[in-house]
């Protein structure tokens, strides 16, 4: 008589349909993540989205970033959205940064819209961008790696 399947059956047919996705989510839909214990060091390029929980060293230019809390990054970031829990050092060029409050953040960040949560700790400048930063291309590069030609002995002592 007062069964709990027929109360879902119920709740199921009356309830709305969930929500759709939000439209930002639809425009980065690659996830990429470097886990825990990883350290890179080089250039980054990344057209969806970068998760970051170990450590990278270099220049990373991604449509959507975040440094998880634990991870650090040190160099460039040239992004659309930024969202800091971790550690960085360096400099940042992006449309929309956040600061959250376990962030440390030194260097200087160009941005469109800044906000730091209390907290968060922040040491040096934040200066206002001019240009919108634009998503990075998901096709390779056009021009090949230059190629690097080596002579042999023989040919060197000729």
């Amino acid at each position: 008589m007062f069964s709990r399947r027929k109360k879902e059956q119920h709740d199921a047919k009356t309830s709305p349909a969930p929500a759709a996705a939000p439209a930002s989510a639809s425009k980065s839909p690659d996830l990429s993540t470097f886990g825990h214990g990883m350290q890179i060091t080089g250039n980054v390029v990344c057209p969806g989205t970068l998760q970051i929980f170990g450590r990278i060293t270099g220049d990373l230019r991604v449509s959507h970033l975040v440094i998880c809390e634990g991870a650090r990054v040190e160099g460039k970031i040239t992004a659309q959205q930024t969202v800091i829990k971790g550690m960085f050092s360096g400099t940042i060029h992006c449309n929309t940064v956040k600061l959250e409050k376990t962030a440390v953040v030194e260097g200087e960040i160009f941005n469109k819209a800044l906000t730091v949560e209390q907290g968060a700790q922040f040491e040096g400048v934040a200066r206002r961008l001019e240009t919108e930063v634009e998503a990075p291309s998901a096709e390779p590069d056009k021009e090949p790696a230059p190629v690097l030609t080596l002579a042999t002995s023989t040919e060197a002592a000729e």
